[in-house]
């Protein structure tokens, strides 16, 4: 399925890649690309990893990292970017948070809502998305974020996906939270996290997109 979903792969390059940039010319927007770029990722790797329960085995509750190592090279890159903007709590933050997440956020999101219900699941990422815009920027931060990444997918994979009453609703969730922080600026730290979800829902469902059921008959077939 991970390979069907390129238009969120290119997304995530993109991010990086705006990420790079944003010491030259856009330095405040720093924190909110590192929380994008962290966020899209966890929702990757949910993706790529296709286990809904971890496996027995010290070797297994990190087999995610042996999957794809050179996935941990956007960890150093979000560093990178950080000390060249001179925000070297930032990076070491970046560094920490990678730490966390991939030897102790991922595996237990894997652990605990692999096997629950859609509610479960949901509400696991309402309360997430709401501390996300709670907690103070630092590792704790980066990893709840990455966390509501995953959950995100978990969300995601357990459909309906590539309908188009799904996407409407993804497009029209995320249209809202890029659009009420205009009129309550208050809003923004919980908008922007919530944006970046169903940007990624939109664009997963995109690439899943079912064409509707057309009755099969020869004048159609031959037309």
């Amino acid at each position: 399925m991970s390979g069907e979903l390129r238009a969120l792969g290119l997304a995530h390059g993109l991010i990086l890649g705006l990420l790079l940039a944003c010491p030259l010319f856009a330095p405040g927007l720093l924190p909110w690309g590192i929380d994008a770029l962290l966020l899209v990722g966890g929702f990757q790797l949910r993706l790529a990893d296709r286990r809904f329960a971890l496996r027995p085995g010290a070797k297994n509750w990190i087999s995610h990292i042996l999957m794809a190592p050179r996935r941990l090279i956007r960890w150093g890159a979000a560093a990178v970017v950080a000390l060249i903007a001179g925000d070297a709590g930032q990076a070491q933050a970046v560094i920490v948070a990678a730490l966390l997440c991939e030897l102790l956020a991922y595996p237990l999101s894997t652990l605990t809502l692999g096997r629950r219900s859609l509610p479960w699941v949901a509400g696991a990422l309402t309360l997430l998305l709401v501390i996300d815009g709670i907690s103070a920027a630092g590792a704790l931060h980066h990893m709840l974020v990455f966390t509501s990444g995953v959950i995100a997918c978990l969300v995601w994979l357990r459909g309906p996906d590539g309908e188009p009453r799904a996407l409407a609703l993804a497009m029209g969730s995320g249209l809202a939270a890029a659009v009420t922080p205009i009129f309550l600026p208050g809003t923004l730290p919980f908008a922007v996290p919530l944006l970046v979800v169903c940007t990624a829902w939109s664009l997963a469902h995109l690439s899943m997109l079912r064409r509707r059921p057309m009755p099969w008959g020869l004048a159609g077939r031959f037309a």
